[in-house]
């Protein structure tokens, strides 16, 4: 089966209002919780085939530090450019593109498409994942084409907050 995760980039700075929203960096909290949700996931034995992320800064970094916990290669992350600015259905094409060679899957993004995707995926109750937020799910049919409405069941969701 297909194990899919969903993670929000963690915290950004806004200290820097003339900044363009793209470029917008990690601030402390979000420099300390990725790689403590990153270590919650290895300790899970979450090893990812593929890692896709945002292009944004915040959700580069995010996806740097996570997959460093995950002695996932940094240079094999994959910046999909569709995750910026995107909404739900776009979320899904990016998966459902996605070689069925692919066991595990982590997907970068941000809000609101990740939660609406979460909630749509396993019919979850979520009403917002936070910064640095975990969504883990697996595929009830073994192919990422099946991505869709109801296509997952729940496995967990994590916060950073959780772990304070």
């Amino acid at each position: 089966m297909k194990t899919l995760i969903l993670i929000r980039h963690a915290k950004s700075d806004w200290s820097n209002p003339f900044l363009h929203d793209f470029d917008r960096e990690l601030n402390g909290r979000g420099l300390k919780d990725a790689p403590v949700m990153g270590k919650i996931l290895a300790d899970k034995n979450i090893h990812p085939d593929l890692i896709l992320s945002s292009p944004a800064l915040r959700a580069q970094t995010t996806a740097i530090e996570i997959a460093r916990k995950l002695s996932f290669p940094e240079d094999a992350i994959t910046y999909n450019p569709s995750l910026y600015e995107s909404d739900i259905e776009t979320v899904f094409e990016v998966i459902r593109s996605v070689s069925d060679t692919c066991k595990t899957l982590i997907v970068f993004g941000h809000n609101p498409e990740l939660t609406e995707c979460a909630n749509a995926l396993c019919g979850a109750d979520i009403e917002n994942i936070p910064t640095c937020g975990v969504v883990a799910m697996l595929l009830k049919e073994d192919s990422w084409k099946s991505v869709g409405y109801d296509s997952a069941e729940l496995l967990f969701f994590d916060i950073p907050k959780q772990h304070r």
